[in-house]
């Protein structure tokens, strides 16, 4: 993460998002979340649409490295690791399993809930790092990609990955085709340049829209872990 912070140029402007007093509340549909030093009690609210458990858990681990990203302090690393909004609270839907796998009406539920909980806790962005299977029922597809949408309606800038099947045209992943998010693609810095990761989703979508909007470096970054290490 300290590499990322200088690429993308955030570093000086890290501790101006949002207000103290009333931090921004991310919120990040994944595989859960572990508790972690670099969360504190920075962990607002958390919901386990897969298994209905209590309690903080993340048996497949992505969910806290995207937490991490998103919202870590960087104690434990004494800043190295520190995410981007390190003063974000965050709210917390699991919707995938041990295996990273997730029902779409666990999704569709969850983006829903989502929007239920904005003004409580003042959610301003909803990540979705998650894409669909091509083998997906067409009317799930729908469903999935107008919740997204009245996400976007209502608010909540939502923020989808292209998805790992690129690099052929039109291999992003659904939400991330849903013309009104905003759509990440993986980037790597190669010979003093960024440039699209091989993996990365391409566009444009279906329906002709030019995705994703935005690139980020994608690839080896050093997050929070769901052992509670670097």
């Amino acid at each position: 993460m300290n590499h990322v912070r200088h690429w993308i140029g955030f570093e000086e402007n890290m501790d101006r998002l949002g207000d103290r007093d009333q931090p921004v509340g991310v919120c990040i549909l994944d595989s859960g979340v572990e508790a972690h030093p670099d969360f504190g009690k920075r962990i607002v609210l958390f919901r386990d649409f897969v298994e209905e458990r209590q309690g903080l858990y993340d048996d497949y681990g992505h969910g806290t490295h995207i937490a991490g990203i998103s919202s870590g302090s960087g104690l434990r690393s004494k800043g190295r690791y520190r995410g981007i909004a390190a003063h974000s609270n965050l709210i917390i839907g699991k919707v995938l399993n041990h295996q990273g796998d997730g029902r779409i009406e666990d999704f569709i539920a969850a983006i829903y809930w989502c929007m239920q909980m904005q003004e409580k806790f003042h959610i301003r962005i909803l990540n979705i790092s998650v894409g669909l299977i091509k083998s997906v029922a067409k009317d799930w597809q729908r469903d999935l990609l107008g919740a997204v949408e009245a996400a976007w309606d209502k608010g909540i800038v939502t923020v989808c990955a292209a998805g790992n099947n690129g690099p052929g045209k039109g291999s992003v992943t659904i939400p991330g085709t849903q013309p009104k998010v905003i759509t990440v693609g993986s980037a790597d810095y190669r010979q003093g340049t960024f440039s699209p990761s091989d993996y990365s989703g391409r566009g444009p979508t279906a329906d002709c829209v030019k995705k994703p909007e935005i690139y980020a470096p994608g690839s080896n970054i050093t997050s929070c872990s769901k052992q509670a290490g670097m």
